[in-house]
């Protein structure tokens, strides 16, 4: 599983064959350059939605549930609605034990995926983006919401920045595919930010992520490039331009 946000994103992961794409609130960092993910909105994630749907026509597509709009089972079927109908998108994810929420979604027909361990929209009341479920009690709750979630309908659980031996316990306990991001090797899939595996944002990179490509230094050097290209007049060249039947010109020179 990968995240894209928009069609040319889409278009390469769905190439490549991933098998789902995550339409992730963390657009927000990567793509609007804000601190947290809380700003966003089901609108932007919509027209993030619409764009990655375009672009991946017969790849799974997974939508946020951005901050606040799974407050209560009613907002986040509203929100659902959006993504889904009008967006294009085939299941949500929601982060945290909402199990009512849940519950209301997948009554009404609407594929969930769960998000245990981090859950960045809430990380200030988890001490901050670091791991989760270290303890003997947190490790415990860990586990007893993964299955309050199997049982509430979810068809998949996200394990964010877990302990990879709790991780794995709590994929052998649950019936679901578990979908990690730093939570080790023993999940059932991986997740990771297109711009992290292509290198492309630098502002941080993440423990668990791994670069596959310094995409971001191979975009600036092509874009150098071209800017010295154009002030030293090497760009555009006569194969660049497009040509005019020389009797317009004629007929332009005379005017003139």
């Amino acid at each position: 599983m990968l995240t894209a946000y928009d069609y040319v994103g889409a278009r390469l992961a769905e190439a490549a064959g991933v098998d789902a794409i995550l339409v992730g609130d963390s657009l927000a960092n990567v793509v609007l350059g804000l601190p947290d993910t809380r700003p966003v909105t089901v609108a932007m994630i919509a027209h993030h939605t619409r764009a990655v749907r375009r672009g991946a026509p017969a790849t799974f597509v997974v939508a946020d549930l951005p901050y606040l709009a799974d407050a209560t089972p009613d907002r986040a079927l509203e929100a659902a609605e959006v993504l889904l109908k009008e967006a294009g998108a085939d299941a949500v994810k929601l982060e945290g034990a909402k199990v009512e929420v849940v519950r209301a979604l997948v009554a009404a027909g609407v594929p969930v995926m769960g998000h245990l361990g981090l859950t960045p929209q809430t990380a200030s009341q988890l001490g901050g983006y670091r791991v989760q479920g270290k303890d003997l009690e947190a490790a415990r709750r860990l586990l007893a919401d993964a299955r309050a979630l199997e049982a509430a309908g979810v068809f998949a659980i996200v394990l964010e920045m877990v302990p990879a031996p709790l991780a794995e316990r709590i994929t052998a306990a649950v019936g679901v595919p578990t979908i990690g991001i730093g939570a080790g090797a023993g999940t059932d899939g991986q997740v990771l930010v297109f711009h992290d595996v292509l290198g492309l944002f630098e502002d941080f990179t993440p423990r668990f992520a791994k670069r596959y490509l310094e995409g971001a230094e191979l975009f600036r050097a092509a874009i150098r490039a071209y800017a010295e290209d154009v002030r030293a007049g090497r760009f555009p060249g006569p194969e660049h331009a497009s040509g005019i039947a020389p009797e317009v010109l004629a007929a332009l020179d005379r005017e003139v």
